[in-house]
């Protein structure tokens, strides 16, 4: 293909060799046109061997009429695919935590290069330009994303364990009523209460374990030893019936058995110990209200 620059001095094309034999014809350019083929260095028509047997005397000793840009037809621009694909790239970084941007980023440097290596036979310069920016800010996400995203699941894991170690306790509060109502209405002995309420909790012994906890023991938790085998009637419903303490199997005793330090965090991240109480219910209970709880039945 050729660019041609006319009497105007302006630059036309990139057009045929067959159009430019029809210029020649018209008279529309001579041998002392100058011409560039495929990027290469400017000469006059006269110097294509495939122009050079067109001219005649008459036709090269006339000056080629002034080229307007609308008698020359020109090729439509093409946008860069690049550019576009670039910017899509880099708008989807935002959804893949800048995974997508990357790429992005890399056809927009690509697509920039080729839109200016072309002389304006591409373009899509500003979608390349625009592409690249958006695509390098969500790039961003993979350094800033990790740190930001990494401590809310931590803390959404910790209070999902810290709920699963509340229904534990709720559970196994539940068995201990039913052995009392299958038992003359007493608690059942500290010294084998996980024994005593295995029928009751079906087949799962998962219940016996908190989620925090990765010890090959069988249960994370103890039994207040002060309303062992006790009328449930008779026991005050604010006293405390099962914690969370060391493993260990059929455990009992006192506030001494806490666990420490504690495994879950409550609202404000403040350390928390589950207490299931002898009505049922089971709190969370804040390391500065451990004092507080009622142990004596």
């Amino acid at each position: 293909m050729y660019k041609i620059i006319g009497g105007d001095q302006k630059e036309y094309g990139p057009v045929s060799s067959e159009q430019i034999q029809q210029w020649i014809g018209l008279g529309r350019v001579n041998a002392q046109t100058k011409a560039q083929l495929d990027g290469g260095e400017w000469k006059t028509l006269g110097d294509f061997p495939e122009f050079a047997a067109t001219f005649s005397p008459s036709v090269s000793a006339k000056g080629p009429p002034p080229l307007s840009q609308t008698s020359i037809p020109t090729q439509p621009v093409k946008t860069s695919g690049l550019a576009i694909a670039s910017l899509v790239f880099g708008i989807l970084g935002f959804l893949s935590c800048g995974l997508t941007a990357l790429i992005g980023l890399i056809l927009g440097i690509v697509s920039l290069n080729q839109v200016r290596k072309s002389k304006g036979a591409i373009g899509g310069g500003g979608i390349a330009l625009a592409g690249t920016i958006v695509s390098a800010v969500f790039s961003l996400f993979i350094l800033v994303g990790p740190a930001l995203i990494l401590p809310a699941l931590m803390l959404t894991k910790q209070r999902a364990m810290s709920i699963q170690c509340v229904n534990n306790l709720k559970q196994l509060s539940l068995a201990a009523r039913m052995y009392a109502g299958d038992n003359g209405e007493h608690f059942p002995a500290a010294t084998n209460w996980c024994d005593a309420m295995k029928q009751y909790l079906g087949s799962s012994a998962k219940v016996y374990k908190c989620a925090a906890t990765d010890s090959a023991d069988t249960c994370d938790y103890a039994y207040n030893s002060q309303v062992s085998g006790l009328d449930s009637k008779s026991v005050n419903p604010q006293t405390v019936l099962m914690f969370e303490s060391q493993n260990g199997w059929n455990l009992s005793g006192g506030p001494e058995m806490l666990i420490n330090p504690a495994r879950h965090r409550g609202r404000g991240r403040n350390p928390t110990v589950n207490v299931a109480f002898a009505d049922g219910h089971v709190e969370q209970v804040t390391l500065d209200r451990l004092p507080l709880l009622r142990w004596e039945p």
